[in-house]
This record gives C-alpha cells, structure tokens and sequence, in this order.
C-alpha cells in the first residue's frame, strides 16, 4: 500500500490536471518542450550532481564522530541509490542507505540510520528557513496561494489529531512492556546517539557549512531551471524561493512528487502571470530531468557497489 497510494495519488493528480485542458493547450504544453533551451538543463543536471557529492562528503563527518569511517565513494553511491529508491517506495531510501554502510564498512544500522536521521533534521531546518523566507519575501502570493486555500477548520483538526497521536505515543513508550515496545527504545538509543552526534561533533561548523553549500546548490540548481524557457527566465529571487519551496513540499506528497511537482508548480506560477500550459510544461521539465538523473546516477552505483567493495 506504501507503493501504490502515492502512486496513484500522482496518477489522480495528472488525470485531473490534463482533463482541463483543451487540446490547444496540450499542443502548447508539447510545443514548449521542443522548444526548452536543454542547455539549462543540462547544466541544472549537473549541479544536481554537486549537490549528491556535498551530500555524500558531508556524512562523513557524523559517521566519523561516531569513531567509525565510510570512504567518500561508499557515500556517494548510497546517496545515489538512496534518491533511487525513494522513487518506489517513500522514506525507503534513507534506510537502504544505512543499510550499504552497514555492509561494507561495517557501521551499526541504528548509529547510521542516526545520522541520517539527523540529517534529514538539519535539512528540515533549512527548508523551514526557505519557506520563511519566501513569506517575508513574497507574503501576498504565499497568503494567496496556502492559507486562504486551506479552511481553518481543516487545520484545527488536523492540530487535535496530531496533538492526540503524540500523547498516545508518548504513553506507550513510558509505560508499555511489550517486547515490541522494549526493542523500539533499544533502537532509538542507536538514533539518540547519531542525532546528537552533529551538536558534539568536532566538525560540526564543517558540517553547517557543507548544509549550506548543498541548499546553496539546490537553490542555483532551480535559478538555472528557470531559464529552460522563455516564460519563467525572468522571474524574480523572490518568486524563485517561493517556487523552489512549492517545489520541495510537493516532492513529499507522492514517489519524489510524480504529478504533484508539475501540478504546484503550474499553480504558483499564475500568481505570477504565467499560463497554466507553460507552468505545467516547466514543472515536467525539471521533473522529468532531476528523476533521470537520479535514474542514471542510481542504476550506475548499483552495479559498481558491488565491484568496488570485492575486498
């Protein structure tokens, strides 16, 4: 069911958006491809790839402050297959990237699934700095385009339940017994230790730098992008953020936002004048280039992995 409810949420998604649109429109949407300037893209792709390589070099320093050592290249393709898996089945990525440094350089599970953990943390942190950013920056369009698009009610809701779920949690893991229970809490010491390894590492501002140059590259990656076609090349920084941090919520909706990236992306752009058929065709551009990347650089790991590690 993980598998396939985000899958057919995307599926859903884009039945939903090309129904609306007349057959002039799709022919747009066709036309803007041919016509996107690949040169933008490819060079987006590339530093695409920057941004796995900062992301592989930066692991080291929590692993190695837990007194253990991964090799660059290790990293690198456990990051690559991580993005890959991601694309079948949600959150799946992040384990099988632990589970490659657990076996071919021997790292705990738990203490490497914490330190992934701890990055995804770190980098919640950065997408929250973004998101207020693009408020500050562009407050009307943000209003416009979330709030007044979410009733109060659905939030207040959606509040309680949470609020409720975390009590319930928080009971259980206090007082329960059950053995499933016990291992949980043993497990969770493993994360502690990897969460905590960025505060008391000794690189840690090693560590906050390479977090920015990674959302440095992937704000650069997305400038870039805007340039592909005519339409979006001359959006402002401000309507970039706001559109890079639309981006990256929806990639979180379905499999890396299949359907969900091009639909918000479509959405947010008319509220800076730019048709539907060209947003939509924009969104898919980068979509469909990002995930090929990831395609590409996934598949290649895969077999050298293995060829790499025969010792």
């Amino acid at each position: 069911m993980s598998i396939l409810i985000p899958i057919a949420l995307g599926i859903g998604i884009i039945f939903y958006q090309y129904n609306k649109f007349s057959e002039v429109q799709i022919n747009e949407i066709i036309g803007y491809f041919k016509n996107a300037n690949y040169f933008y893209v490819v060079l987006a792709l590339f530093t695409g790839f920057i941004g796995n390589a900062l992301r592989a070099y930066r692991w080291k320093y929590m692993i190695h402050h837990l007194g253990y050592e991964s090799n660059f290249h290790n990293n690198f393709m456990a990051v690559n297959i991580g993005y890959l898996l991601n694309l079948t089945v949600p959150k799946s990525g992040e384990i099988s990237r632990a589970l490659i440094v657990t076996k071919y350089n021997n790292i705990p599970f738990d203490k490497g699934f914490g330190t992934i953990v701890a990055e995804r943390i770190i980098d919640l942190f950065f997408l929250l700095f973004f998101m207020l950013l693009a408020v500050v920056l562009q407050f009307k369009i943000v209003k416009e385009f979330i709030i007044d698009k979410i009733p109060l009610q659905l939030i207040v809701i959606l509040f309680l339940i949470g609020s409720a779920s975390f009590v319930v949690f928080l009971l259980i893991y206090n007082y329960s017994k059950l053995k499933i229970v016990a291992l949980f809490k043993e497990k969770i010491s493993g994360l502690k230790e990897g969460l905590l390894s960025i505060i008391h590492m000794k690189d840690k501002w090693n560590f906050i730098f390479q977090t920015i140059l990674i959302w440095f590259s992937y704000l650069i990656t997305y400038f870039i992008a805007t340039k592909v076609i005519t339409e979006t090349s001359s959006l402002s920084v401000g309507a970039i953020i706001t559109c890079f941090v639309v981006g990256s919520i929806a990639i979180a909706f379905t499999n890396s936002g299949f359907g969900a990236y091009p639909f918000l992306t479509s959405k947010v752009l008319l509220f800076y004048f730019i048709a539907e058929p060209a947003g939509t065709a924009f969104g898919w551009i980068i979509w469909t280039s990002q995930m090929l990347l990831v395609l590409i650089l996934g598949l290649i790991s895969f077999l050298l992995l293995p060829l790499l590690n025969r010792k």
